[in-house]
């Protein structure tokens, strides 16, 4: 009988210990993760490795901030969802349009919840299945 493969997931946050503990809990759930540490960065992986089923990125950030990484993405890779991150808890919907929020902090169950719904509402020819 075939199961889903969790997720293989680019995770984008200028912060070292955020992303650390951001990829320790997507880990501990069951998760490939690799790590980003700029908008630029990510964007030379998505190119490099098109293996990606989800993207988390930080909102916040120099350079690229996560919209606009968001963006690039959807223009490159429209098939792969992007979760953006974020401790402003006044950006609303209408000023991250069409991209799941992630308010920070956040728990492992949070990320455990918003993967689950960005991955059943991926289209089923996007889903990895292992044999």
């Amino acid at each position: 009988m075939a199961e889903t493969i969790p997720p293989r997931i680019l995770l984008v946050d200028d912060d070292p210990l955020v992303s650390m503990n951001t990829a320790y809990m997507l880990m501990d759930l069951g998760h490939s993760v690799l790590e980003a540490h700029s908008g630029a960065h990510a964007l030379q992986l998505l190119e490099a490795d098109a293996a990606f089923d989800v993207v988390i990125t930080d909102y916040a950030m120099p350079g690229m901030n996560g919209l606009d990484l968001a963006a690039r993405i959807k223009e490159l890779r429209r098939e792969i969802p992007v979760i953006l991150a974020t401790g402003y808890a006044e950006m609303a919907t209408e000023v991250l349009p069409g991209f799941p929020q992630l308010g920070k902090p956040y728990s492992q169950e949070q990320l455990r919840q918003i993967l689950k719904e960005v991955v059943k509402a991926k289209p089923p020819e996007h889903s990895r299945v292992k044999n």
